[in-house]
């Protein structure tokens, strides 16, 4: 079983810059994928990025060259660092920890980018 808890959420001007964090309760390091989501009121919930074991990069087209997923396998912790924010990208952000025949989920945090 893993824990996650997601931080660094908050609101910040259209431009601006955000880092979220998940902590793990356990070692991440042989976790098959760890992943960011975000679902926006009366969306789907959606891939925003996902790192997998082996170093391997993914993000969703909107967020490709904006946002950077990262993990500090000490600090068994996985960041997405946000830049150049967007209103469209108002959400709660969700980290998941992929261990292939079972996920976990975070509690979510708020992201809210508005003038």
């Amino acid at each position: 079983q893993v824990q996650l808890v997601e931080s660094g959420g908050g609101s910040v001007q259209p431009g601006g810059s955000l880092r979220l964090s998940c902590a793990a309760s356990r070692s991440i390091s042989s976790i098959y994928a760890m992943a960011w989501y975000r679902q926006a009121p009366g969306k789907q919930r959606g891939l925003v990025a996902v790192l997998d074991s082996g170093g391997y990069t993914n993000y969703a087209d909107s967020v490709r060259g904006r946002f950077t997923i990262s993990r500090d396998n000490a600090r068994s912790t996985v960041y997405l660092q946000m830049n150049s924010l967007k209103p469209e990208d108002t959400a709660v952000y969700y980290c998941n920890a992929d261990l292939s025949s079972i996920s976990y989920w975070g509690q979510g945090t708020q992201v809210t980018v508005s003038s």
